[in-house]
């Protein structure tokens, strides 16, 4: 006998932080498919109004947006028990921010992640919950060993070398913005432990793509296109040659959505989620590709090295590619060419346009 279908849950789908880059991405997918969308988002960055605007234009009353902080609880509580799946991607993203500002990092990453988890657990049916981290948990990766190669630093360790760095490496918080995503984190994976609720992580390494403003804490893929467009000299932190994996916000969207529609089997897991090695690169390569598409060279200034900064990071997808079914992600010089062409579009930057001075920008 053929089992009835069952009902399509009607709720909302909310996506805090939901203007800004991969949180407007997810949140025009989920209304493209037909979802309303809650966007839950304080406005407070720089470009996020132009994302949220496009998203009303794109899709109208699918989307309710929510102008208020992840730290106000009570308005918080009420997006979440309102809705049955939340991308929880509202935090305070900057390593220098962080620094500068220990108490507020605090407040916004971990205690906002609280409201969240909390209105979660009180809630007579508990939504999912998919929570956005990042490979800063790791810390600074110092105890591996690394060549300096023409393609950048590259781990002497063999397994790591071909795969990049698994979920079972131990965590080590570096900077109050590692110790307040990755104490976050920890919470998601305990409240799935301790209470039921159904939620899961991804570990999040080099994302870039349509609707990344890219400002010199974050962003550096866009951010370096931006200044490149702009014929703008860039100041980087190290020497150019550590490497990272890049992928596109594309198939960043796909990891979380498919996590969302298995999450009953992956509820308290966490995966890492990255270019993986083939779309592993050097800052120094990058800059070199972005060039060609400029066409024209760039004036490059190298400061000191950062705490925490990590001279490789390459994350190993293997388990989230199985757990998940992911397919292979995009190729990260036609990504780069993708991105470069919106930008181009976005902020009507002709190619070859010269304009001083320098910034520094953080990896």
């Amino acid at each position: 006998m053929t089992a009835a279908p069952q009902a399509r849950d009607e709720r909302p789908i909310l996506v805090t932080g939901g203007a800004g880059f991969i949180g407007s991405n997810i949140a025009h997918r989920l209304a493209r498919e037909g979802h309303r969308v809650i966007v839950y988002d304080a406005l407070v960055r720089d470009g996020v109004k132009r994302n949220l605007d496009w998203l009303k234009t794109n899709h109208g009353d699918l989307i309710d947006v929510r102008v208020a902080d992840i730290r106000d609880e009570a308005a918080i509580t009420d997006a979440v028990q309102a809705s049955q799946a939340v991308f929880h991607m509202a935090a305070q993203v900057a390593v220098t921010t962080s620094l500068a500002d220990p108490r507020d990092d605090f407040a916004i990453n971990i205690a906002g992640t609280l409201n969240v988890l909390e209105a979660a657990r009180l809630s007579p049916e508990a939504p999912a919950v998919i929570f956005a981290s990042t490979n800063k948990v790791y810390g600074d990766l110092a105890d591996l060993a690394f060549d300096e190669t023409a393609n950048g630093y590259q781990p002497v360790d063999p397994l790591v070398n071909a795969y990049g760095i698994g979920e079972s490496r131990p965590l080590d918080f570096h900077t109050p913005y590692g110790c307040s995503k990755g104490a976050a984190d920890q919470y998601v994976l305990d409240y799935a432990r301790s209470y039921g609720v159904p939620g899961a992580v991804l570990r999040m390494s080099c994302i870039y793509g349509e609707r990344q403003m890219g400002t010199e804490d974050q962003g550096w893929v866009a951010h370096f296109l931006i200044r490149a467009l702009e014929g703008r000299a860039i100041d980087i932190y190290g020497d150019g040659h550590q490497v990272r994996d890049i992928l596109e916000v594309g198939d960043a969207v796909d990891a979380y959505l498919a996590l969302w529609s298995q999450i009953d089997r992956h509820a308290g897991h966490v995966f890492n989620l990255g270019g993986g090695p083939d779309n592993a690169v050097s800052l120094r390569m990058l800059l070199t590709e972005i060039e060609a598409i400029v066409g024209h060279s760039i004036d490059l200034r190298f400061g000191d090295w950062r705490a925490g900064d990590q001279r490789y990071f390459v994350a190993d997808r293997r388990a989230a590619d199985a757990a998940l079914g992911l397919g292979t992600p995009a190729d990260w010089r036609t990504g780069l060419r993708r991105l470069a062409a919106w930008l181009s579009a976005e902020r009507n930057l002709p190619l070859g346009r010269s304009q001083p001075p320098a910034m520094k920008v953080a990896v």
